[in-house]
């Protein structure tokens, strides 16, 4: 998975966390450690903005919900 992969990295961080941990509160610096150490995940840490963690985190929210 990519940065991009939104809706993948949310279903992912759902299977592995849906029981431990509400998407509404995560802040952005513990969301992206989480993406980062995502089995699947592969990218630059560096391409990594508050843009993508709103969309991860939006759609985190939504599967859910």
């Amino acid at each position: 998975m990519k940065w991009t992969d939104s809706r993948q990295i949310a279903e992912a961080l759902y299977d592995s966390h849906g029981d431990s941990i509400d998407p509404k509160t995560v802040r952005f610096t513990q969301l992206r450690d989480l993406i980062l150490a995502l089995p699947e995940f592969d990218d630059d840490p560096a391409r990594c903005g508050e843009k993508i963690l709103e969309a991860v985190q939006q759609a985190w929210i939504d599967e859910a919900e």
